[in-house]
């Protein structure tokens, strides 16, 4: 399905349980709403869930320029208010936790809770260069240049050799990404300074982050975690950056738990 929200197409499902609380998942940069098929199936059983491609992904348009999270965060707000859907239970990994950490800051009534997986709240100097490096790689050469590296950093070695086929279907999509999006995304993260405002969010909040994740790594789910007062902290053993794919029980174990206890 398709909605014309923030001067944009954007690209949506929303299917489960109608009348049911609502949970947004909102995938990680270079992805889409790809990535929560492990979650799929067990949300519906009691919560209406809303997936969609963040702009410049999947099904969405891809203006050219610079994003930034701001603007990622407006057009998901503007989203639900399409769908005249007032508060909601926000999953959001990697880039997905970004955005969910600027609607906590600028539109936490939309908010019922929220779990940041896999993600970070600060983009140090030190790694400002590697997100040029990526930018500039995109553009000179596309998303096939950044697959394989890519794949490395979001699955462990174990899981690569396991389970081809899911792999294989994430990078997929991460090579039809495109290049104008990914840029224009890449944008957004690297300007990322929201850990120190993370003191106001009030709002009931699960990080999750995987044991062997490099992209974003445990000290970064700590430093969110020690910010966020009405924050729990879980670490997912045997999983890199996505989490939800490698180590799917385990993680929606944690999460429907969490959704359960906030919803009960």
């Amino acid at each position: 399905m398709h909605r014309t929200v923030n001067g944009i197409e954007m690209s949506y499902e929303l299917s489960g349980e109608r009348d049911a609380p609502v949970v947004v998942l909102s995938h990680s940069l270079g992805s889409s709403t790809v990535m929560w098929k492990p979650q799929i199936e067990q949300l519906e059983r009691e919560y209406q869930v809303l997936r969609y491609d963040t702009r410049g992904h999947g099904g969405s348009e891809a203006p050219d320029g610079a994003y930034d999270l701001d603007l990622l965060g407006d057009d998901a707000v503007a989203l639900l208010d399409a769908l005249e859907i007032d508060r909601v239970h926000w999953v959001g990994l990697s880039m997905g936790g970004m955005i969910g950490q600027s609607i906590a800051l600028r539109h936490p009534q939309r908010l019922l809770t929220l779990a940041l997986c896999d993600t970070m709240a600060v983009v140090p100097d030190a790694m400002q260069g590697l997100w040029l490096e990526r930018i500039d790689t995109a553009r000179e050469s596309g998303m096939e240049a950044l697959a394989d590296a890519t794949m490395e950093r979001w699955f462990t070695p174990v899981f690569r050799s396991a389970d081809e086929q899911a792999v294989a279907s994430i990078r997929r999509q991460f090579v039809a990404t495109p290049v104008a999006g990914y840029v224009g995304c890449c944008e957004a993260i690297r300007r990322l300074n929201y850990l120190p405002m993370l003191t106001n969010v009030n709002v009931p909040t699960l990080v999750m982050v995987g044991e062997h994740d490099q992209a974003t790594p445990v000290a970064a789910a700590d430093a969110i975690h020690e910010q966020i007062a009405a924050s729990e902290r879980v670490v997912i053993p045997n999983a890199a950056h996505l989490s939800n794919v490698e180590q799917r029980g385990l993680f929606n174990t944690k999460m429907l738990d969490f959704l359960s206890r906030q919803s009960g």
